[in-house]
């Protein structure tokens, strides 16, 4: 199998440290593609017409796109137990949650890395933010319980947003107010598998 990959998103970070922790990385010969809202690489928009990461190029069947996809793929594939049954709506709307979080902070990336100085947006950026902010405290004050747990795909997808967070909006200081979850990060940030994706 081929992953289209960035060492730099926090999507495709979530797929790695999953391969991390199901033990398939060595089944993955990894692509890697520089994409930006307008710019799509050819062989990224051939296996996700929308040109987004990641994106699974597999044998057997089409390529399967987005990263909660890929990742239930994967735990499926090693039977690995990430997505139980037992708490899956609980663990989906964390995972969607961190997911959100993932995606305000890239819109806030390519704000400043990709629009031209004079046409970007404060306001918009201060917008993608207060989502951030917003899930962060709840997640501070109603999700500890869960992610004290055993570990399952929404403790990768906070992991990973988090990591995105320290390493794209680190002097915003995300940690403020919520304590709770940056002690629970400052753990989980050095398990194995996230030491060995950490973005660069």
């Amino acid at each position: 199998m081929q992953l289209i990959s960035s060492q730099a998103s926090p999507f495709v970070r979530k797929v790695h440290v999953v391969l991390h922790e199901t033990g398939q990385s060595q089944d993955i010969e990894v692509i890697e593609a520089g994409t930006t809202p307008i710019n799509t690489p050819d062989h990224v928009r051939a296996a996700n017409p929308t040109g987004k990461i990641p994106a699974l190029i597999r044998p057997d069947g089409p390529a399967l796109h987005d990263s909660r996809v890929i990742t239930r793929f994967l735990d499926a594939r090693a039977k690995s137990g990430l997505y139980p049954e037992a708490r899956i709506w609980e663990l989906l709307t964390l995972e969607s949650m961190a997911d959100a979080i993932m995606d305000a902070a890239v819109l806030i990336t390519y704000e400043g890395r990709v629009r031209p100085e004079e046409q970007q947006s404060d306001v918009w950026k201060e917008a993608q933010w207060g989502k951030i902010r917003a899930a962060l405290d709840v997640i501070n004050t109603r999700w500890m319980s869960h992610l004290a747990g055993p570990l399952d795909a929404s403790h990768i997808a906070v992991g990973c947003a988090l990591g995105y967070l320290d390493f794209r909006h680190d002097a915003r200081g995300w940690r403020t107010g919520v304590d709770a979850l940056a002690k629970w990060n400052e753990a989980f940030q050095e398990r194995e598998s996230m030491q060995a994706t950490a973005p660069a």
